[in-house]
This record gives structure tokens, sequence and C-alpha cells, in this order.
């Protein structure tokens, strides 16, 4: 049965492209996220149903499948392993115990096109809170002053604009542990919330830090 995405999923599957290559634990990944382990373990497998993350596997070389066939019976198939910390032989592929990773490629396309309209960008009213979508630290100078400063209503924040509904009620908090999550969330608020050149830029920055390896985007009029 294929379970609705929340939006901590997303901001889950956000994190792991923040993490990159660095090993984590469900404990770190709760405690960085102010969520519970029991609910990061539920992100993760709603992610891995919708196709956002992906299980870890490793493919070994051809030039052991014949050696592992060797002393191994042929219960299961030889070509694809989970990835453990044992030792790898020489030639072999680096180890990591990671769960998941995130599916770049879905990732992105959902990113920049699904979920806005999945998880809505809502306006509030004035408030004091943390700087978001354009107005954020990672977009310094980008944008010419005198632009409305969007913010998460927050009690440590020190500037005040219009309010922006977080993806999660968490999400303040986390963007604060990780400067690279913290761009991705403002990025995702300039497409809720942005103007034409701000949702411009944020489309390109956005796929360029989920999916490097991807095409250019092909960019056409954008209104707003």
């Amino acid at each position: 049965m294929q379970m609705p995405l929340k939006p901590q999923d997303f901001l889950v599957a956000l994190k792991l492209v923040a993490w990159g290559e660095q090993r984590w634990t469900y404990a770190r990944l709760a405690q960085e996220l102010g969520i519970s382990v029991s609910e990061a373990h539920a992100c993760v497998k709603r992610g891995l149903l919708a196709g956002l993350l992906l299980q870890n596997y490793a493919v070994i070389p051809p030039s052991l499948a014949s050696d592992i066939e060797s002393v191994m019976s042929a219960q299961e198939p030889v070509g694809i392993y989970r990835i453990t910390r044992r030792r790898v032989p020489s030639g072999g592929f680096a180890a990591s115990d990671n769960a998941v990773r995130p599916h770049a490629h879905n990732l992105a396309e959902f990113a920049l096109h699904g979920a806005k309209y999945a998880f809505p960008g809502v306006r509030l009213p004035l408030a004091v809170g943390v700087p978001t979508s354009h107005s954020a630290p990672a977009f310094a100078g980008v944008f010419a002053p005198g632009s409305t400063d969007f913010v998460w209503p927050h009690p440590n924040g020190t500037v005040r604009g219009v309010g922006v509904e977080p993806l999660h009620p968490s999400v303040p908090f986390a963007a604060m542990q990780d400067a690279k999550l913290y761009e991705m969330l403002a990025l995702f608020d300039a497409l809720r919330v942005g103007k034409a050149r701000e949702r411009g830029m944020a489309l390109d920055r956005l796929q360029t830090l989920i999916d490097p390896d991807a095409p250019k985007l092909i960019k056409g009029p954008m209104h707003g």
C-alpha cells in the first residue's frame, strides 16, 4: 500500500543530500532535524516507497564473482549485496554503512516541479524570524536591496518580514544546524513564494545542489 508523502519525508531527503557521503545514523538524523528516531525511520521508509531514496547496495566486481560462487551456495544472486562495514578486497568498491541515499534524479524532479504543489507555501502576517527564500544568508547580494523579506517565524529570529509557514515545524531549527540544508530549504521557499526571477534562480541552483550531473534546465518565459 502506497503511503502518502509527508513534509518531513522531503526534509529528510534534503538532509541526506546535504550530508553527501558522510556516515550517519538514525539517531543523528533525528537529532539534527528535531524529530524522533521512530519518525526518522518512517520518513526513510516513505521516501523509499516514493522513489526519492535508494537502498544502498554495492555491485561485486566481475573479477570477484567467480571466487564468490566457488565458496557460496547459489541460494541468492551474487551480483548485488547490501553494503556493510566489512573489509573490501583490493580493487573492490568502497563500503558505506548508510542505509539509504538520495535518488538524485527523482528527488530533483520532485523538488523542482512537484513539491511546491504537494506542500504549498502559505504566507503569514509580518513576524520576526529566520530569513528564508531570497532573504536567506546564502543569497546575500544576489537580489537588490529593498526586496520584501520572508521569514520563518521563530522566537530566536533576528529579521522582520512576511511570515512563511515552514515546510515542517522543525525547519528553522534544522536549517540553523546545517548551512547546505538551509540553502536548499530557502531555495524551495523561493519556488513556493518568490517572484519570477527568484524562482528562476532557485530552479537552477536547487537542481545543481540535488542532481549536479543532470543536464541544465531549458528556461522558458516565467511570469509572476
